[in-house]
């Protein structure tokens, strides 16, 4: 059965590339370290990355491949190592490395991007500050142009503008893409990123700038975040990452884009390729648990059932299969969907300029859907996998425990998932995402609610499959099977619907009552995000649906079918309340529903191990005692020594 392929989708390659140059247990995270020890390991194995797989995305002639979706694929491979190495080699190639070739100019290319690649010089990404986390339209960092110097003056003007959380600040970043408020002859730009050397080569901090350690945190004890202040810091004119912006000897400000605003959102989106690397590194993540977690359930034993004289393996109770297999539908869910985002992205990021707008921010609101879809999965199954293995599961040794410990901050990092969630609400509403950007919550008050004539409710995969299963659907209501693909799609398709109309008319409403445009949207921001996580439910499945169609080997698509199934009637299921309550199922109906959940449960139940081994995770990276251990403790429990 060719289910791993079907898996590994169009970057299969990058993927058997990972697995066989980062074979063994070198690159593997080590339980137990000191924060010392991890930062040292992680930084030294850093630069032994294979710098061709791992910055894929750079053009040929700095040492990449020029191809982005390898770039991201490999960044998710690197989750099943070291979740410390993934961060950090994320921030230098993704985030630092990406702001330098996406927002600077040949110029900036010729002169850093060959150290960048190869690892010789280390960066940060300097955009969070204390003050202002999502909120990055309004960062308080300025930096200032004097024509006298031909010079900025970059400067933290209080505490709160300090650059927090940076990865690589503390101990081993030399140069830092600096995002601040660009001011030249008394007028503001709005946020521009500039290149700022931070460290000399004696590794101590330049003059005007303070660097602090953020120290101990609750995991990625690899990375070394640190904070960044500057106080009036000169930075050359020629420092300016100006493909959107430049500055003239004589102050003169120019950019190919006119509107601020929209400067800025063009700016950030094309930046976006490190919250979708953070998305599928969180699901490998997950891979990684379910398969500790089922391959433990089938060795590990619990109570005698009557009439047998051998206790029952943990995958046999139903309580386990729901804890677990459901999980596992949900990740190979969220993996074609990803596989989807990631080709999405590689091709609007490899056309040719001029960027499509639509594409760019249709893309963004994917990344932002499905970025806060796998983290949250992530941190709910890394959780349920750790009470699987019950004590066991609780031991560093066995690798749960970071794993919790190490994705806990994805559903923050790269942006709040509540905050991203909200992105994906206003992106679903048209005139609404023209005139409130893409990355600033609700904050702009240029809206006005009687603008929101119509939701759009763009496909996303296999268009045509789609509409076709949709509309060969049989009868209605009652009379659908519940594994009639088009009726699951109908479903998911007709809830998203109704709660963006119920969004669009609670806006109207408001803004006939409510004087403050904060109040219009705050007291609907409960419905924008149902609307929001409907849309992302909807999404995953037709990526699913789409993966499922280019599978060729029978045996994986007829697996692949049953999986899909149990996705999207668990989604279902778990929103039972909602379809109740509006009418798309009859009490009868939901109860039966829960029947089919329980029933596909059964049916898969044998291809538990089956299913968590396509996902290709080599049993050195797993590093699991608990899978070394367990089974021989059963051989020598049912021999009796």
């Amino acid at each position: 059965m060719r289910l791993q392929e079907a898996l590994d989708g169009r970057w299969a390659h990058v993927r058997q590339a990972a697995r066989d140059r980062l074979a063994g247990g070198r690159f593997v995270a080590v339980p137990g370290e000191t924060i010392g020890q991890a930062r040292a390991r992680v930084t030294r194995l850093l630069r032994e990355l294979p710098a061709d797989l791992c910055a894929a995305g750079f053009p040929a002639e700095y040492g990449g491949a020029g191809d982005a979706g390898a770039a991201v694929v490999a960044v998710e491979m690197l989750g099943f190592l070291d979740l410390s190495l993934m961060i950090k080699a994320g921030v230098q190639w993704g985030l630092f490395g990406g702001a330098v070739a996406a927002l600077g100019t040949r110029r900036h290319h010729d002169s850093f991007l060959k150290d960048i690649v190869s690892g010789d010089l280390l960066g940060c990404f300097a955009m969070t500050e204390t003050g202002h986390g999502s909120d990055v339209h309004r960062l308080q960092t300025v930096c200032e142009y004097d024509p006298d110097t031909e010079s900025f003056d970059l400067h933290t003007p209080y505490e709160a503008a300090r650059k927090d959380y940076i990865g690589n600040a503390a101990q081993d970043g030399r140069l830092a893409v600096v995002f601040a408020q660009l001011v030249t002859g008394g007028r503001g730009h709005g946020v521009h990123a500039f290149l700022v050397p931070i460290r000399g080569a004696d590794g101590e901090p330049l003059p005007g700038v303070t660097i602090g350690d953020d120290g101990h945190k609750a995991g990625l004890l690899g990375v070394d975040n640190g904070r960044l202040s500057f106080d009036h810091v000169r930075v050359h004119r020629d420092m300016l990452l100006d493909r959107y912006g430049g500055v003239a000897l004589d102050g003169t400000y120019s950019s190919p884009i006119d509107d601020d605003a929209r400067r800025f959102f063009t700016m950030l989106g094309t930046l976006v390729r490190g919250r979708v690397a953070v998305g599928g590194a969180a699901s490998s993540a997950t891979k990684e648990a379910l398969t500790i977690a089922v391959r433990y359930g089938e060795t590990r034993r619990q109570f005698t059932a009557p009439g047998r004289d051998r206790e029952v393996v943990l995958n046999d109770y139903l309580a386990h299969q729901r804890k677990l297999t459901i999980a596992l539908a949900t990740t190979y869910a969220f993996t074609f969907a990803q596989d989807e985002l990631v080709a999405t992205l590689h091709e609007v990021q490899s056309a040719a300029e001029p960027v499509d707008e639509h594409r760019q921010r249709e893309l963004e609101s994917r990344a932002a859907a499905l970025k806060a879809a796998q983290t949250w999965h992530a941190t709910r199954t890394i959780q349920t996998c750790r009470e699987a293995c019950g004590g066991a599961g609780y031991l560093a040794a066995n690798r749960l425990p970071g794993l919790k410990a190490d994705t806990d901050v994805f559903t923050t990092f790269e942006g709040d998932n509540t905050v991203l969630l909200q992105l994906v609400a206003k992106g679903l509403l048209t005139g609404y995402r023209d005139s409130f950007g893409s990355l600033d919550g609700w904050g702009r008050t240029a809206f006005v609610a009687e603008q929101v004539r119509e939701m759009v409710l763009e496909r996303t995969a296999a268009r045509s499959l789609i509409h076709r299963l949709i509309d060969a659907a049989p009868g209605g209501g009652d009379e659908r099977a519940f594994t009639d693909r088009g009726w699951q799609l109908a479903m998911l398709e007709d809830r998203e619907r109704h709660v963006l109309d119920g969004v669009i008319r609670r806006l109207r409403k408001n803004s006939a009552t409510r004087e403050r445009p904060f109040d219009v949207f705050n007291d609907v921001q409960d419905h924008a995000l149902k609307a929001a996580t409907a849309h992302t439910d909807r999404v995953v499945l037709e990526g699913f649906v789409a993966g499922i169609e280019r599978s060729a080997d029978p045996a994986a698509h007829a697996l692949l079918s049953r999986v899909c199934d149990l996705y999207a009637l668990s989604r279902i299921e778990a929103d039972k309340g909602w379809f109740l309550e509006h009418e798309r199922l009859t009490p009868a109906r939901a109860k039966a529903l829960t029947g089919i959940v329980n029933g596909l449960l059964k049916e898969l139940r044998p291809q538990m191990t089956t299913l968590v081994d396509a996902f290709g995770i080599p049993d050195e990276w797993l590093a699991s005692a608990i899978l070394r251990e367990e089974p021989r403790r059963q051989e020598e429990m049912a021999s009796g020594s």
